[in-house]
Parts: structure tokens; sequence; C-alpha cells
């Protein structure tokens, strides 16, 4: 029986090992910025909360006269485009229901049908003091005192009806909200 002679190698550096000396870095969370300059590091609740506020689709429908004010909004005079508000036609790829109008009780199922076919997340503008609370039609009886009874909302805009400029505040308070709402994700 043969024995195989074990063999060990230890390298070495010479004159090369003060070049191979690991190099002390001046902090551990600016190391990036050492191999990677220009790059900017942010944790993933930010970069989901910025890109769902810059774009927003609102589900183009009307119950009443708020309507008007509402497609008044998404002329070009107001540019909702530089918001990143495109309105969008179908429930399914929308994520903002403006619901602007006097909703009656014959018309609530279908608003409740719409909010269930959007994806998640999704929000809801509540337009004017008839979606608010029922407006001047609250002593009759086919009127909601309010939509909020039938899905939840997120921002109230007020006015009968509001003007526009008050819808494209109630875009910006809602994409502030989102991003207020990033550190609840998780």
């Amino acid at each position: 029986m043969t024995s195989t002679p074990s063999f060990s190698y230890t390298p070495d550096f010479g004159a090369e090992l003060e070049r191979l000396t690991p190099v002390q870095l001046p902090e551990v969370r600016a190391a990036y910025k050492i191999v990677l300059p220009g790059v900017i590091q942010t944790g993933a609740d930010v970069l989901l909360a910025v890109s769902r506020k810059s774009s927003l689709w609102p589900m183009t429908f009307g119950l009443a006269c708020c309507a008007i004010e509402m497609i008044g909004t998404f002329m070009s005079n107001h540019d909702l485009d530089r918001f990143g508000i495109v309105p969008w036609p179908s429930p399914r790829q929308s994520d903002v229901m403006v619901v602007s109008g006097t909703v009656t009780k014959k018309m609530a199922p279908a608003i409740k049908l719409l909010y269930e076919q959007m994806p998640n997340p999704k929000y809801v503008i509540s337009m004017g003091a008839c979606a608010t609370n029922g407006g001047p039609y609250t002593e009759y009886d086919r009127v909601v005192q309010g939509v909020d009874k039938i899905i939840p909302v997120d921002v109230y805009v007020p006015g009968c009806p509001p003007r526009p400029e008050a819808l494209l505040d109630g875009f910006l308070a809602l994409q502030q909200k989102i991003m207020e709402d990033r550190k609840m994700v998780g």
C-alpha cells in the first residue's frame, strides 16, 4: 500500500503584501457611494409609495352635476398629467374612484360593484356635498346619506358643485395620504 504525500502550500506575496491589505471604508452605510457613485439608496416602501402616488388612474364616471366639474378637471386647463393622473374608463385598471354627484339607493349597488372590481390598492374621493352627505337632497328617502355608507372614502372634496381646482386639491391630498400610508406597509 502506497501513501500519497500531502502537500501544503502557503503563498508568498512578498512586496505585494502591502497592496493586498483590506481598505478601511469611512462608514458602512456610505460604502455604496464609493463603489457606485450617483446611485440613490432608498427603501422599497418609499419606492412603491412614490410609484403609486405618481400614477393615479381615476375612473371616469359621474352621477350628477359634479360630473361636469370633474370633466373640467380632466381637461387641458388643469393638466393632471403633470401629476401622473390619467383618467381611465375601466374599473379593472383604475385605482381611484371619484364619486361625483348624488348617490341614490338605486345606484348604490352599481357603485359598490365598480369598487369591488377595482384592483388593490384602491382609493375613493367623495366629490361634492351630495356624495359626502346627501347635499340638498337629504330629506328624500331614496338618497344615500353619504357614499361612505357603502364604500370607504379616503378624501372628501367639499362644495356644491366643487370647482375643478378643489378636485385637483383633493388629488394632491390623496397623493400625500399615499406617501403617509407607506409607513403602514409591512
